[in-house]
């Protein structure tokens, strides 16, 4: 019996806890509702049930005042308590907690609280001079202490953005065989054909809300990175939870492996994914058939699966075979699109005129600008009642890409085009260069999404502002190499004239003593409301008018004050808030639809996105 009484804490009981202890978590429960009806004017949103999932681990903000136990399958406590990143509190355990769970002499004596143990941290990583070793300090933290990754990532949103996504990501990414220390996600590799259902069912969370999917063969702007893409779903997941409040335990990122054409990674010994050329035709369509069936059996129809960094010619199939059938999402599409659509709205208030008065020219005509014609193209339809197909004649492409023949877009092409370039053909003599196009269609707005850095020259600016007033600029490729200009020779050969925004930030730029802060037309502004929203909703289906009502949230969030420095995007340290209302619109829109499956509707879908979201305090344990 001593020895029982010494080393309890070690044995695992795989038994659910009493009846004495649920009753006793049904009382905490129930002492916390008044509280929360109070806030929000009657309606409890304290049950915990965000988009009708049970908060199993005291994720979101409405379950924050609530004492927790922390289950895996046993109650944890000592070493493996502080080896377990969702409970581990590192010096933030009290003096209870410490005699409570086993924890004496394996932590010093030390008590922080989580804001010193912030402060701590924010100013190691401030000593860092490479950013990629920033990057890999906050992987290391998300893998030993959640909570104060999300707490650092959310309270120092527009330092540490950069540095966990775009555009430190993608160095890591070409690194990251190198760097790689644990497993961040799922590999489903082409080893796994026909086993694709058990395979996901080996990932401990069965609660799965969201997925992010890549078969990194366009990473960014960077080409194919093969399984060395996983940084990309890793770091969208990341901000889904720190700038949606979707709970970490309900994403999941995954990267499909079907081996890579990079050359260099295939005789690179290091190299951690398969060693062969790319699949594809048949034997890729099946792997994929088969992952979103699996997807579907095991996590049901209301699982978010948002495809990211896939090549064009598999990224439009993707989406249209199974829009129908799934939920699905593709951000360099439809995100890419929102958040551009999004800035131009807001823009409105500068140059003045409706959408409509303007014209529109690209360079790039893969899935980002296409899906960002077909965007604007569709909110000019429901301005101005007219057909999409007419409101297309707004909008110009110019291909940017070597491989294939550049220029731009018109009908004399129309035989050698790729389909979903097809709408794009217009009426016009060839045209082979930009600086050409520029001069020939007059935009007043031109929008790069090429992925080709450098593209919007010196002689392309001046055109623009030659002739327009106010000429509107947008710079979109990531990472920040890629960019077809920076923000300074924007505002530098436009003689600040010039409103931009881009893809990847750029620092503020002095010309002729004033200050120009460029905007960013970053996805992240986007996608994790739009992600919480259809969450929130139960949604079972995306549709076009859900990522209009997306972009017309985020245009409304722009203030005044934002407009008086020339900016089209609100500041990215008010983005929790910006997110609920984005996830309000979204959800209304589900709902008006009818395909939201949560029911009933709540009365104030904006305070119910909030007590829906992760909070990242530290919480009590019993």
């Amino acid at each position: 019996m001593m020895w029982l009484n010494r080393h309890r804490h070690n044995i695992n009981i795989l038994l659910p806890p009493t009846k004495g202890l649920v009753q006793k978590l049904l009382a905490v429960t129930m002492s916390s509702t008044s509280l929360k009806e109070m806030r929000n004017g009657g309606e409890d949103y304290s049950n915990g049930h965000g988009g009708g999932v049970r908060d199993l681990y005291g994720e979101d903000c409405a379950t924050e005042d609530q004492l927790i136990t922390p289950w895996t399958f046993s109650v944890a406590s000592g070493c493996s308590l502080l080896r377990d990143p969702r409970y581990n509190k590192g010096l933030a355990f009290t003096e209870g907690e410490r005699d409570a769970h086993y924890l004496r002499g394996l932590l010093p004596p030390a008590v922080f609280n989580q804001e010193l143990q912030e402060k701590r941290l924010m100013h190691n990583l401030r000593q860092y001079e490479v950013p990629l070793h920033r990057y890999m300090a906050m992987m290391d933290l998300q893998e030993r202490n959640e909570r104060l990754f999300y707490k650092l990532l959310i309270d120092n949103v527009e330092e540490l953005l950069p540095v966990v996504y775009t555009p430190t990501v993608g160095e890591a990414c070409q690194k990251y065989g190198s760097i790689f220390r644990r497993p961040q996600g799922l590999y489903i590799s082409l080893k796994e054909k026909g086993k694709i259902l058990e395979v996901l069912k080996n990932w401990p969370e069965k609660s799965i809300q969201v997925i992010v999917v890549t078969d990194g063969e366009r990473i960014l702007g960077l080409g194919d990175l093969g399984c060395q893409g996983m940084g990309i779903p890793v770091g969208k997941l990341s901000l889904y939870t720190a700038l949606g409040g979707v709970r970490p335990s309900s994403c999941l990122p995954i990267t499909i492996d079907v081996g890579t054409n990079n050359e260099k990674l295939l005789n690179d010994e290091f190299y951690i994914g398969l060693k062969q050329k790319r699949a594809a035709g048949q034997e890729y369509a099946e792997l994929l058939e088969e992952f979103m069936r699996a997807v579907k059996q095991n996590y049901g129809e209301k699982v978010l699966v948002q495809f990211e960094d896939f090549a064009n010619h598999n990224a439009f199939d993707l989406l249209e075979k199974y829009s129908s059938s799934h939920l699905v999402f593709n951000d360099d599409i439809q995100g890419t699109a929102s958040v551009v659509l999004a800035g131009l709205l807001a823009s409105l208030k500068l140059v003045g005129g409706t959408l409509a008065d303007h014209t529109f020219l690209f360079l790039g005509a893969g899935e980002a600008g296409t899906g960002i014609a077909e965007l604007i193209a569709l909110e000019i339809s429901k301005q101005t009642k007219a057909p999409v197909e007419k409101t297309r004649k707004k909008i110009w492409l110019v291909d940017s890409k070597v491989k294939m023949p550049q220029g731009l877009i018109v009908s004399s092409r129309l035989e050698s085009l790729q389909h979903f370039k097809k709408p794009w053909a217009h009426e016009h003599e060839p045209v082979k260069t930009l600086l050409d196009a520029v001069k020939a269609i007059k935009p007043t707005v031109l929008i790069g999404s090429s992925g080709a850095g450098k593209t919007f020259t010196k002689e392309v600016v001046e055109t623009m502002a030659s002739l327009n007033e106010k000429p509107l600029i947008l710079a979109l490729s990531n990472p920040t190499s890629q960019s077809e200009c920076t923000a300074e020779e924007a505002y530098t050969w436009s003689k600040g004239k010039a409103i931009f925004a881009s893809g990847s930030p750029f620092d503020p730029v002095e010309y002729e003593g004033k200050v120009f802060v460029p905007g960013q037309a970053n996805n992240a502004y986007i996608f994790p409301g739009f992600g919480l929203g259809l969450i929130i909703s139960g949604a079972i289906r995306v549709r076009d008018e859900m990522l209009l009502a997306a972009s017309e949230a985020l245009a409304a969030q722009v203030s005044q004050e934002n407009y008086d420095k020339g900016l089209i995007y609100p500041p990215f340290s008010n983005i929790r808030k910006i997110s609920a209302h984005i996830a309000a619109k979204v959800a209304t829109k589900a709902y008006d639809l009818g395909l939201a499956s949560h029911l009933p509707r709540p009365k104030d879908l904006v305070k119910y996105a909030e007590s829906c979201m992760y909070s990242p305090g530290y919480r009590s344990y019993r």
